[in-house]
């Protein structure tokens, strides 16, 4: 799939629009899903939750502050029939596992038209509630992933109190840092337009794995790290198959990886947990910042 026009930073639009890469977000069948691996093990610590329009969601923040958001399917109190069609029907066609990525956007109109301008709509855009106003990209326009927008001026109504059952933190060192999302991709340099050019995301780092596939590390800021993995070499690109994309890994910071469930280690200081062990999702442990 041929990415969207070449924009820079400088020519994508004269406004200057504030980005933040804030979340990403895993479906899950029950919110309770989260918290074993996620809270238990690795310290995830709960950050709120509550019901859109046919899902349910719930926050972990973890020690650098970036958040996992988990979406589940569930139906209003109240509402006769179960409207979790979106939800309900990626769990059919993918199983649990990686959904999106939310950005925060201090102008979203603005975002939207220089999208536009690039050659890509946004869908399902929302603008009734002035505190959270959203449109997302579908994954044949962002390298195979849902991309959220979000203009937030309030969060949405929550629930702040930890549930019941909630695991308590049982640590007596540093809970984990989510410290990058590795998203695989076929195009490295139509992801790098999105994601660097017409989302503003400043590269901190390149690279290339043992395998040969080239990377380049993006932030915005804040704690939230989108590495974009070329997959054109060797096991991974059979792994993304025909899709544009595919989000590979969370790699996380922790103290003891070892001792997380299902872990294994690979190389010095380098732990992984295989995505059929938690949620649909390779985890990536080390014990190091690196």
């Amino acid at each position: 799939m041929s990415g969207p026009a070449q924009v820079s930073n400088s020519t994508a639009s004269t406004h200057e629009i504030g980005v933040r890469f804030d979340r990403v977000a895993l479906v899950v069948k029950r919110p309770t899903d989260l918290w074993g691996m996620l809270a238990e093990s690795l310290g995830g610590r709960f950050a709120g939750s509550g019901i859109g329009q046919g899902y349910g969601w719930t926050d972990l923040r973890f020690a650098n502050g970036f958040i996992l958001e988990g979406i589940h399917p569930e139906t209003p109190t109240g509402e006769e029939e179960p409207t979790a069609e979106v939800v309900e029907r990626f769990l059919e066609k993918y199983g649990v596992g990686p959904h999106h990525l939310t950005f925060i956007v201090t102008d979203l109109e603005a975002m939207l038209s220089r999208l536009r301008e690039a050659g890509l709509e946004a869908v399902a855009e929302n603008h009734d509630d002035p505190r959270w106003q959203e449109a997302f990209l579908r994954p044949r326009d962002a390298q195979g992933v849902v991309v959220q927008l979000v203009e937030m001026t309030d969060q949405p109504a929550e629930i702040l109190d930890e549930p019941e059952g909630f695991p308590e933190i049982g640590f007596d060192h540093p809970v984990a840092s989510l410290g990058r999302v590795v998203h695989a991709v076929h195009d490295l340099s139509a992801a790098l337009n999105l994601f660097r050019d017409l989302l503003d995301g400043r590269v901190l780092s390149t690279g290339a794995a043992i395998d040969g596939n080239h990377w380049a590390e993006l932030g915005w800021g804040g704690p939230g790290r989108l590495r974009l993995l070329e997959a054109t070499h060797a096991e991974i690109a059979d792994w993304v198959g025909d899709r544009p994309g595919r989000v590979r890994h969370l790699f996380f910071n922790f103290d003891e990886p070892e001792y997380v469930p299902g872990a294994h280690k690979v190389a010095a200081g380098r732990w992984v947990v295989d995505c059929d062990e938690v949620l649909g999702t390779r985890l990536v442990i080390s014990s190091s910042a690196r």
